[in-house]
């Protein structure tokens, strides 16, 4: 009887205890509006940050070069943004490195303003033009920069000028703020639906496309951070990286107007025909298993060694850039179950 009440009372005491407290992260985004971002937003709009134990702040920037600085200010703790930064920041002696890879490729599409259409026909026309990109400094603006090289251009020769993305990024091109501008869905489905001879110069939006471009796979969208604080907070990145893993599983086992129904109303906008439009060409682009392929990343180098001498000359280890770990070990514990 003794016995029994002992480990009544016990029981008691261990229901009366709070739940272990989730960790406090948070996350900076390059643009949240963008689909290449879509699983961050998503797997915080199914809960499965909280259900790892993650308290997730999802902090919206206009950029990848934004979000990237405030990770490195001290701002917030990790980024949901483009790998790429990780191999340009080696360069500059800083360790950061990606622990879920959610995009296949980037998704970027080089696009003409309608009023500009006869003027600008190929990447070497953008030479003396204006050229807007999410921020400077970001993947787009690393992209442009490394097109204009390939077309035989300086990769200065066009002027950037920052137009962020969805809304933002459609007015400046209809309205004439910029001659062409390199930018993502659901803005260029949204030009297309609008514009239907809109010009596009560049499309990395299929496998088929990437691969003609860059001869495979170009990893786009990633969550990274410093390496220090990877170290110091393993327990946040083993949650976040388990929730991805489940949202990329979602997405791919959802159908899109199930996915657009999960998403936040002010980012699917009021065309809705256009958004599920996007999405559904979009699902192809991410990821099955939130796993680094080591080729994408010797390829995404490449591309930014020729864009810039400073990647160029450093001696960059791209085994410290990205980590599988944290995916491999939550896929593990997925099928354990």
């Amino acid at each position: 009887m003794k016995t029994r009440n002992l480990v009544l009372a016990a029981a008691l005491s261990l229901a009366a205890l709070p739940a272990a407290a989730a960790e406090q992260v948070k996350i900076a985004i390059g643009g949240a509006s963008c689909l290449c971002y879509l699983p961050t937003v998503l797997a915080d709009q199914l809960g499965l940050f909280e259900k790892h134990g993650i308290d997730a702040e999802l902090i919206d920037f206009k950029g990848g070069s934004q979000a990237l600085k405030a990770v490195v200010g001290g701002s917030a703790d990790v980024v949901s943004g483009y790998y790429e930064h990780t191999i340009n920041l080696a360069a500059k002696k800083q360790q950061l490195s990606a622990f879920v890879v959610y995009d296949r490729f980037p998704g970027i599409v080089v696009v003409v303003a309608p009023d500009e259409t006869q003027n600008i026909k190929s990447i070497a026309d953008l030479a003396g033009k204006t050229v807007g990109v999410t921020a400077p400094g970001s993947s787009t603006d690393f992209f442009l920069k490394y097109l204009l090289g390939k077309a035989g251009k300086a990769p200065n020769s066009a002027s950037v000028v920052g137009i962020g993305l969805g809304a933002t990024a459609v007015a400046a091109l209809e309205q004439g703020q910029v001659d062409a501008a390199v930018t993502l869905d659901p803005a260029v489905t949204v030009l297309k639906a609008r514009f239907p001879d809109l010009g596009i110069l560049a499309d990395t939006r299929s496998e088929a496309d990437t691969e003609t471009l860059f001869g495979s796979d170009y990893p786009g969208g990633a969550l990274y951070t410093m390496q220090t604080w990877i170290d110091e907070h393993p327990e946040a990145v083993k949650g976040m990286a388990a929730a991805m893993v489940e949202t990329l599983d979602y997405i791919h086992s959802h159908s899109p107007e199930e996915i657009m129904a999960r998403m936040p109303p002010g980012m699917v906008g009021a065309d809705k025909e256009a958004y599920l439009a996007a999405l559904t060409a979009s699902i192809p682009m991410y990821s099955e298993t939130g796993l680094m392929d080591a080729k994408g990343a010797e390829t995404v180098h490449a591309v930014f060694a020729a864009g810039s001498p400073e990647v160029k000359a450093a001696n960059v280890d791209l085994s410290k850039t990205y980590t599988n770990a944290f995916v491999e070990e939550a896929r593990a514990a997925m099928k354990a179950q």
